[in-house]
């Protein structure tokens, strides 16, 4: 993610110049020029670096919010969120109760932030909603092969999938998540649930007594250098008895949350990886719909995380959908793992699907590895932290929808006992609802989870995937996770970088435009778009920092270095137009110098059914 890049000559020079400006007590900004001015541009404006009431162009706006209420209100129209929402409108329509949800969701529309590889686990879904056939859930690709391969340069290597191991997919759903996630959000709104897309969260409120009282949108009308237009308004607030963080993988709001009532006090550090995928249309020929391939190994060492998937989709067109996953605990900073991906897509066994072929979606986002060990309390004041927010995925399965959905359900039915309580009374003004986490301990996804906890840290060894490999045929498939010791991850991601000088380079081959393509065309391939062309959704503490560790070439185009108008020297450039939402650059930062927060509500990548 931080390799040391061909620029780490003009990258001295532009901190040697920053350091001479922060020692004129200049605010900290990046080294450019516009023509013949020698005005300064600030790379980052967001209000949690540059606070607005210190701000004179501020002064006199008006920031009251105006304020509405719900019974509860949920963070994320995701899998998980929308849920929740569901269980808790049959619940009402059940008991004849009156319950207002509403669900804030910051993509445009529901499921277009919704990337996954995915093959879906129904267990969930079946028992939310039993007759989901007939309803016409787009789930219209039942897994029919199975194949797991270990990879070298030039051959693939057949491993076989014995009955009970996780990656057996009998009985499981190749789909698109996004327009699962759309059907999920039509079901939602049929029961009454009020759904805003749009309207990204950007702010946890308080009641006086510690509680969560619920959420602040996004504020709008914001120009690129901070200040507000003239058509500026300020978010609206959503309060609540209780509010459900579901914001997915490394949300933004739960990172605050953790803080604030020290939430991972009892877990260990989450551990991440990056995953980036791609929608083709081949030739029909090589179609077989309901197949799926997995593979390790190659291009990656043994000593670093990570895997593949392609999927064959019955979607009435020969598609298939393939995707590669690298985990964020990677030691050497020259690897890129979007070029990983280009590469691995030149292996003969893949590259004979693909030829011929027309690649018409690009994606990227984290996920949550750390699993079992890295569940963070659940429960607090005023809310409840659900789906892949607080990382429930089941990393050998590859698959965290179901989980997602679970937690969801089982929060809900616990609000739902909590607020139609005639009798209860709070110690505070926001619902504590403990009842959550009891339940949350004694469903499936706890016992899914606790088998299999062991495995993805079985990999730190010094034979990595071939060790890990090892471990799971012996303890798992002979003990199904009931060995009397549960190992430990190595810690944050941000701490496993190696110095450059120890490593060494990765040389990528060029890209063809064929098979592999460059990053700035896979980004336009995902729609992203942002309407305030800076980095306002990516809050750099010091700007002198990111200089040193900044990659050029990140997952979507955002970090780079550009020339100086003069030509004399280079300048960093934030290209936070570019930003899919991946958070990477949040997780992977050696010095945690970057903090992802959310863009204007609607911003950032425009998937459709990834």
């Amino acid at each position: 993610m931080f390799p040391a890049c061909r620029y780490s000559l003009q990258a001295r020079r532009c901190v040697g110049a920053l350091k001479a400006v922060q020692a004129e007590h200049v605010a900290p900004q990046v080294c450019s020029t516009r023509s013949s001015s020698s005005t300064l541009s600030r790379i980052t404006t967001h209000y949690s670096v540059y606070p607005r009431d210190k701000d004179p162009r501020w002064e006199g706006v008006e920031m009251e919010r105006f304020a509405d209420e719900a019974d509860v209100v949920i963070v994320g129209g995701g899998p998980a969120g929308l849920s929740a929402a569901i269980r808790l409108k049959q619940l009402a329509s059940q008991h004849e109760k009156e319950l207002r949800v509403c669900v804030v969701e910051k993509a445009s529309q529901i499921g277009a932030h919704t990337l996954s590889g995915a093959c879906l686990e129904p267990t969930a879904l079946s028992e939310l909603i039993p007759d989901w056939k007939e309803r016409g859930a787009p789930l219209n690709t039942p897994v029919t092969e199975d194949k797991f391969s270990i990879l070298t340069e030039k051959y693939r290597i057949p491993v076989p999938i014995l009955p009970g191991l996780p990656m057996n997919n009998h009985g499981n759903y190749l789909v698109r998540l996004g327009h699962f996630v759309r059907w999920l959000g039509e079901q939602a709104e049929e029961l009454g649930v009020e759904l805003y897309p749009g309207y990204a969260a950007s702010e946890v409120l308080f009641h006086e007594d510690g509680s969560v009282k619920g959420i602040a949108t996004n504020d709008v009308g914001i120009a690129k250098d901070g200040s507000p237009k003239d058509v500026f308004e300020r978010g609206m607030e959503l309060h609540a008895k209780v509010t459900l963080f579901g914001e997915g993988c490394h949300g933004h709001l739960a990172k605050q949350l953790y803080k604030q009532f020290n939430l991972r006090g009892n877990c260990e550090p989450q551990t991440y990886a990056i995953g980036l995928k791609e929608l083709w249309v081949i030739d029909e020929k090589k179609w077989c719909p309901g197949r799926t391939e997995h593979s390790v190994g190659w291009p990656l060492n043994r000593n670093t995380y990570g895997g593949s998937f392609l999927y064959h989709l019955n979607e009435g067109e020969p598609l298939v959908a393939l995707g590669f996953v690298v985990g964020l605990d990677y030691t050497n900073p020259y690897l890129s793992p979007f070029r990983e991906f280009q590469r691995w897509k030149h292996h003969p066994s893949i590259m004979s699907t693909l030829e011929g072929g027309n690649r018409i979606a690009y994606g990227a986002r984290a996920l949550n590895e750390g699993g079992f060990q890295s569940i963070p309390k659940l429960t607090f004041p005023g809310g409840m932290l659900i789906g892949c927010s607080p990382g429930f995925m089941n990393v050998p399965k590859i698959k965290g929808t179901h989980t997602a959905m679970k937690s969801g359900m089982l929060a809900a039915e616990s609000a739902f006992s909590k607020i139609t309580d005639e009798n209860l009374q709070s110690e505070t003004a926001g619902l504590y609802i403990p009842e959550y986490e009891e339940a949350f301990k004694k469903s499936w996804i706890w016992k899914e989870l606790y088998s299999v906890r062991n495995i993805r840290p079985s990999f730190h060894n010094y034979f990595g995937l071939y060790g890990g490999m090892v471990y799971t045929g012996i303890f798992y498939w002979i003990l199904r996770g009931k060995e009397p010791w549960t190992l430990k991850h190595n810690g944050l991601d941000a701490d496993q970088l190696k110095p450059a000088k120890d490593c060494t380079p990765i040389e990528y081959p060029k890209p063809d435009g064929k098979i592999s393509f460059d990053l700035l065309s896979s980004v336009a391939l995902s729609g992203t778009n942002h309407d305030v062309p800076v980095a306002q959704n990516l809050a750099i503490y010091d700007v002198f920092l990111l200089h040193l560790e900044i990659e050029t070439q990140s997952f979507s185009c955002v970090y780079e270095y550009v020339p100086l108008e003069t030509g004399d020297g280079m300048r960093l450039q934030i290209n936070a137009q570019n930003c899919v939402h991946c958070k990477t650059c949040d997780i992977k930062d050696p010095s945690q110098n970057i903090n992802w927060v959310v863009p204007e509500g609607s911003g950032g990548p425009a998937y459709n059914g990834m």
